[in-house]
């Protein structure tokens, strides 16, 4: 299957299995990382820090619903960043204001979303 630019396995298996490629979850997660660590930096621009560098992971969590079919039932952010000269309050206050307000998390708000926002 080939949609916009991934082309490779997308499948059941690939989805609940071992199979191999990826997964609409997987894909939202890759989305959801990505806009927050861009997001971050540009908040954390805004507040006059320039970080050398922001990794974000997000594992999203899939559960069989009742009656059938399965839910998104959450979405877990793991941050971590390095950005000279600020504190962890001031780092955890801008990292948490992102989460909410970057466009993909905007996209999401029906899915609840967490963080860990750690300096490295």
């Amino acid at each position: 299957m080939k949609f916009a630019d991934y082309d490779g396995p997308f499948t059941f298996a690939s989805r609940f299995e071992a199979g191999k490629g990826t997964n609409p979850e997987e894909l939202i997660g890759a989305a959801i990382a990505g806009c927050y660590s861009m997001a971050l930096s540009g908040d954390l621009g805004g507040a006059g820090y320039t970080p050398d560098d922001i990794s974000t992971t997000a594992k999203v969590t899939v559960e069989p619903k009742q009656g059938g079919g399965f839910v998104i039932s959450g979405i877990h952010l793991d941050t971590v960043a390095k950005i000279p000269g600020i504190g962890d309050a001031e780092f955890q206050k801008i990292a948490e204001g992102t989460k909410t307000a970057c466009p993909v998390s905007t996209a999401l708000r029906a899915v609840p979303i967490t963080l860990t926002a750690k300096l490295g």
